[in-house]
Formats: structure tokens, C-alpha cells, sequence
């Protein structure tokens, strides 16, 4: 592979990992990147993971050793989330996706009017004032409901993370950024194995892509983690309009 090439697809897997540690979505860029590389979908697939996996595992210890994770949650969600993955997997064997993407299409927009329009999404951490009952049927709803969607789908599985933790456990953005880390990591590193078992990972690529990927989440969680909402609101609109051209385009082509 020329060098300009490899080149051409760290760039944008470091544009990915800057994206995805903030506010999700990154897949959106690194995955086009890596089928522009001319190298076969299945290890496109692959170095995807492999890069992805790397570079949240990053930012997930930033999260982490600053204290952006709540435990209680994330052990749940993630729990629930190999679950709803696998459900969503299977589901979609027999199920066709066409209608769910133009479901998507429609909610999308009234998502990201609701984020911009709400001053005070994501601002302040409320989950300790929450019944802790609510709270634990809250986390397992949505590692069920969001795990489903990314074994069933999988684009934006972070971005819709984010949401679901800072609406219904107000969360502010940066916990549940933290939170959606290490939920959405569990679920790629359970993916890479399988790729990695079946040898679809062209590490040739994969690995220079690595670094610039942990570069990018690097970067991209210490200024999430400075600051808060105030980045983290327009990437995440930013990762929401990423999403719905992506959905367009696959019902277009």
C-alpha cells in the first residue's frame, strides 16, 4: 500500500478519534476511510475496530481517571448492552433495516433542534438525586435499548449514548461522554476479537492508523474534559448531521 494512502486514511481516523471522544460518531469517518483504501470491506471492517478499540480505550482512561464514569451505571448498561447487541444482531437477519433508517431520518433533526434549543442539556449532574431504583431499570433500558441498535445498526451508537444518558439520568455531557466510552468499548472490543480470530485485520494499516486514532481521542477527550457541554454541544450536532447524511446516502445508493 502507497505511503500516501496510509497517510490519507490517518488523517481522517485521527479526525475520527478527535470526533468519537467527544461526542460519538466517529465511525461515520474512519469506516469510509478505510473502504477508500481499496482494501476489502470485511478488513475495512476490521482495522475499524481495531483502531477504534485503541483509541477509546484512551479516552475511556481519561474519562475515567478523571473521574467522568459513573460505576454503577456503565457495569449495567454494558451488561445489557452485549445483550440488546446480540438480540439486535440476530434481529436483523430477518428484519429489513429500510424502515427503521427512514425512522431515523425523521427523529434525527428533531433530536439535534432539541439539544441546540435546551440551554441547560447536559450542564449539571443530577443522577444522585434520581430514585436509584429508577436509575438501575434506567441504565439497563438504555444499554438494552442502544446495544439492540447497534448490533441491529451500529452508526452513531455513541452519539445516541451520550443522549439517552444525559435526558433520562441527567447526566451532564461529560459523564455521560464517559459513560458512553466505556459501554461503546466494550461492544468493540468484543467485535475485534471476532475479527481478529478470523484474521480480518490488516494490521499493515491498521496499526499507524492506531496511533493516530489514540492521538485524536487523546486531544478530543482533554478538551471535553476542560470544557464540559461548551464543545461537547456542537460536536454532537456535528456528529448528529455526519449520522443523518450517512442514513441518506445508504438509502440512496
Amino acid at each position: 500500500m502507497e505511503l500516501k494512502v496510509i497517510l490519507f486514511v490517518c488523517f481522517f481516523v485521527f479526525l475520527a478519534g478527535f470526533i468519537d471522544s467527544i461526542a460519538g460518531g466517529g465511525g461515520l469517518i474512519s469506516l469510509p476511510a478505510y473502504i477508500a483504501s481499496g482494501i476489502p470491506v470485511h478488513l475495512a471492517l476490521g482495522c475499524n475496530k481495531f483502531s477504534s478499540a485503541c483509541g477509546s480505550t484512551v479516552s475511556s482512561l481519561r474519562f475515567w481517571k478523571n473521574k467522568k464514569v459513573h460505576i454503577k451505571t456503565v457495569v449495567i448498561s454494558v451488561a445489557c448492552a452485549l445483550a440488546g447487541s446480540a438480540a439486535g444482531a440476530r434481529t436483523v437477519l430477518y428484519v429489513n433495516d429500510h424502515l427503521f433508517r427512514i425512522i431515523l431520518i425523521i427523529v434525527i433533526p428533531i433530536v439535534a433542534v432539541f439539544v441546540t434549543l435546551k440551554k441547560d442539556f447536559g450542564t449539571t449532574n443530577e443522577v444522585d438525586s434520581l430514585n436509584q431504583r429508577k436509575v438501575i431499570i434506567l441504565s439497563a433500558v438504555i444499554g438494552l435499548g442502544i446495544g439492540f441498535y447497534d448490533g441491529f445498526m451500529g452508526p452513531g451508537t455513541g452519539t445516541f449514548l451520550i443522549f439517552c444518558y444525559a435526558l433520562l439520568l441527567h447526566f451532564d455531557l461529560v459523564t455521560a461522554s464517559g459513560n458512553a466510552k466505556l459501554v461503546n468499548l466494550s461492544s468493540n472490543i468484543g467485535a475485534l476479537i471476532m475479527f481478529l480470530i478470523h484474521g480480518q485485520v490488516y494490521f499493515a494499516l491498521a496499526v499507524p492508523a492506531a496511533f493516530f486514532g489514540i492521538a485524536g481521542n487523546f486531544i478530543g477527550s482533554g478538551l471535553a474534559l476542560k470544557n464540559g457541554s461548551k464543545i461537547i454541544k456542537p460536536v454532537f450536532i456535528i456528529a448528529l448531521g455526519l449520522l443523518i447524511l450517512n442514513l441518506i446516502y445508504s438509502l440512496i445508493k
